[in-house]
This record gives structure tokens, sequence and C-alpha cells, in this order.
């Protein structure tokens, strides 16, 4: 769970001192009431702001018309954007943020949390749920729903999420009598087997480093180390990011490349050009998100599949070899909100049951609400169902959100050792030097984990 050891940045103070006078001018202006915008017809306004990403808004806007329905004298003004972030910084700062905001992957959800920018949700997870019985904070899987909380305190919430892991084709090893490999062990062996039948092992997404260090350096420091291993680096703590687990994990990748498991020239593909060789069975595996499919649906050659498994583990680690790791990016409810109860409301809808169940449907992903799997999976997501229910240890990665350069040097580092200028040893120090600059750094709001 993250929690703050620092109060305030220079930055965050400058944030709230604009928002300050920003707030005075409007308030010199006329500013406008702390009540829900309401039109001359006595219909008031509910505004959200959504991140327009691969599962687009179309489904949070049907129910968006669904919840205006069944409140009378409601609307909603919905404004979906690729990169809606953009828009929401200048209006945080104004002082007039949408009611609900579901901001993706380019604002630091937390910087928000700090320049009390958010409503704690604690008293309405309290509350009954848009369906069923119990209370609605009952609805959430527990483990995502620890990654919004702070200071005790629930500050967002969660819908759908991801989990990382590696893909094969089942037909493809099939027809040569192939298993997916458990262990590093046997991935050593069988990846051999793959070079001989003139295939590539694996091909990466080398232009987003991001790929590979979630699905092989971050769950294999994982396994290796245990969830401390972990805990100690995002907290940067010193020596933890070249610590033996990471160091191990760090030599894995390299002695995968140095053997040619590898896809030549994956250093330079892009996400989608990496998983294109692997749906033209030019490569046997590929790491990616549980977005594959729906990210990869028009270049699905056919006769191509695709199945989840688990990075292969190191037997012995003082990780739970049935772990996995996941991405989620929450809704949250601004502080500011001019109808808190309503921006609730829309989102107990959107978050019942069965309008996640649908979104499962619709969209080929899971979703944070428990049981919302029990519907008509598409057949890519049955296998990380079963492996998320059986898993004793979900987690996820914060410090890439937390600490930007850090990620940054990480990234830049990896790729390092992947072209050959970096060794495992190398790799890790340049690491661990940019975390030392980052815990020294005083105007960097440090979390823990």
């Amino acid at each position: 769970m993250a929690g703050r050891m620092h109060t305030m940045t220079p930055k965050i103070v400058a944030q709230l001192f604009i928002g300050a006078l920003a707030s005075a001018a409007l308030i010199g202006c006329g500013s406008k009431s702390d009540s829900p915008t309401t039109s001359s017809t006595g219909t008031s306004t509910l505004k959200v702001s959504a991140f327009k990403g691969g599962f687009d808004v179309d489904f949070y806007e049907a129910v968006a018309r669904e919840w205006e329905a069944k409140n009378p004298g409601k609307k909603v003004e919905f404004e979906g954007d690729p990169r809606i972030w953009e828009k929401l910084r200048p209006r945080f700062i104004a002082g007039d943020p949408p009611d609900l905001l579901f901001p993706g992957w380019g604002m630091d959800h937390w910087a928000l949390k700090e320049e009390g920018q958010l409503l704690a949700l604690d008293e309405a997870l309290a509350t009954p749920p848009a369906e069923g019985e119990g209370t609605w904070g009952d609805t959430f899987e527990p483990s995502l729903l620890k990654y919004c909380q702070q200071d005790g305190k629930t500050w967002m919430l969660p819908q759908f999420f991801s989990m990382l892991g590696w893909w094969y084709d089942p037909g493809v090893f099939a027809k040569n009598g192939w298993t997916p490999p458990k262990t590093f062990d046997e991935l050593r062996m069988l990846g051999e087997k793959i070079k001989a039948a003139g295939m590539s092992p694996i091909v990466f997404q080398g232009k987003y480093p991001y790929y590979m260090l979630h699905g092989m350096l971050l769950p294999w420091a994982h396994n290796i180390g245990g969830p401390e291993a972990i805990r100690a680096a995002e907290n940067l703590e010193p020596g933890a990011w070249s610590s033996p687990a990471f160091l191990e994990a760090a030599k894995m990748i390299d002695e995968l490349n140095k053997k040619g498991f590898f896809q030549r020239g994956s250093v330079g593909m892009t996400h989608t050009e990496a998983q294109t060789q692997f749906l033209q069975g030019k490569a046997a595996m590929v790491m990616c998100g549980t977005w594959l499919r729906s990210e990869m649906r028009d270049a699905i050659p056919e006769g191509a599949a695709m199945e989840f498994f688990l990075p292969p583990v190191v037997p012995g680690g003082a990780g739970d070899p049935s772990a996995v790791i996941i991405k989620i990016e929450p809704w949250m409810v601004a502080a500011k909100s001019k109808d808190p109860q309503g921006a609730i409301s829309l989102y107990k809808e959107i978050t019942s049951l069965s309008n996640s169940k649908k979104f499962v449907k619709e969209k080929g992903t899971l979703t944070a609400i428990k049981g919302s799997d029990q519907t008509e999976l598409m057949k890519e997501l049955v296998t990380p169902a079963a492996v998320f229910k059986a898993s004793k240890d979900v987690w996820a990665i914060q410090f890439a959100d937390w600490y930007p350069t850090l990620n940054k040097e990480m990234e830049d580092a990896l790729t390092g050792m992947l072209n050959g200028t970096e060794t495992p040893e190398s790799f890790l120090a340049r690491v661990e030097k940019k975390a030392e600059e980052v815990r020294n750094d005083e105007t960097i709001v440090k979390r823990k984990r």
C-alpha cells in the first residue's frame, strides 16, 4: 500500500498557489457556485472526462445515458479524448475540474491526491451498490482495491484491469510437441528445440522496454527475492535495485539474449510490430498484457490463436510461483466536484455487476468487480481469469508513476544490455545510481509501498 514520506513539494505548493489565484480570479468575476450546474429548465449537468484508449469510451457513454433515464433532471456531459490529461491539468489549476474522471496513464494520480484534488471515497464504499446487497466496497476485488489506497483512505477506484504475462499459440505448440515452460530450465530446453525448428523462441517490443521489464525482469526479481525485493526497490532502499534478486533476473535476460533466443531486430520493434511477428508464427512466444487480442484484432491471421501463461520461474525462489503482475488505471471523483454524489452514483452504475459483465464481454478484458468473469469470456481470457483466481500474490508496480526519471533510466539501461553495451552488473549500477539521485532529491515526493 502506498504512503507518503514527505508532505509537499515546491511543485505542489506552486500548483496550489496558482490554483488559489485562479479561484480568486473566478470569485472576482462572479464565481460558479458549489452546487451542480443547473440549466434554466432545472436540469443539472454532471461533467465526466475519460481517457479514450483501446477500449474507447462508447461503453461509458451508453451507461451514462441509462443513468440519465434513471435520474430525471440529471444530464451527463461526457468528454473522451486520447490525451485527456492535457485538458485536465489546467482545469484542476483553475479550480473547475470535472466531477468524475478517468485520466488514464498520462497523469500522476497520486500527485492529484497530494495536491488535495481528490475526494476520499470510503464513505461511499460503505453505502449500497447499484445492484445487490451489502456494500459497494464489497463488490471490488480487494487485491486490486488496495492499489487505490493511501494513508488509510481510498482515493480512487479500479474498473477494468490487465494482467501481464507470456503468450503462445497452442496450435503451433501442439504440432511441434512443445509444452509452455513452467521453469527457467524448461525455457532453456524449449528454446533450443524452437531454434532447431527454424523459429525464434521469443520476440519482444524493444521500442517500449516496459514489456520486458514487466514480462521478465520484475517478475523474475519477485520470484527470486520475493515481494520484499520489489518493496525495497520501490521504497528506494540503498542497494535494492542492484540486489542479488535483481542481478540474477538481469543475468537470466542476458543469457537468453546471448543464446539467440530473441528474434533478431526485436530491440527496434514497436509493440504491434513484435506482436505481429508472433501472430504470423515467426516467433513462438511474446510478452504482453491481456489486452493483446483487443489490440491486435485486425491483424490476427486466420488459424492463429493465443494462450496466456505466467513467466517461467526459478524453483525455490522466495516469491510464490502463482504470483501475477497486474495494471489498473483508476477512476476518481474531484474534491471540487459540483456534484460528488452524482459522480459516485454514476460510477456505481458503471461498476454494477451487470454492466461489468457487459464490459468483459464487449471489450475483452477483466474487471475489478467480483463475479464479472462469470459470463461468456472470449477464449483468450479463460486462462487469465483462472490464473487470477488461483494466484496467492496479486501485485503491481508503481515506481514508474512515482519516479519517471528512474523508470526512464531503467529502460535505457536495459536496452543497453540487450544491445551489448551494458553487462547485467553495469545495467543495474546505472539504475541504482539513479535511485540514489531520486532518493536524495528533496523536491521529489517520496512514496512508500
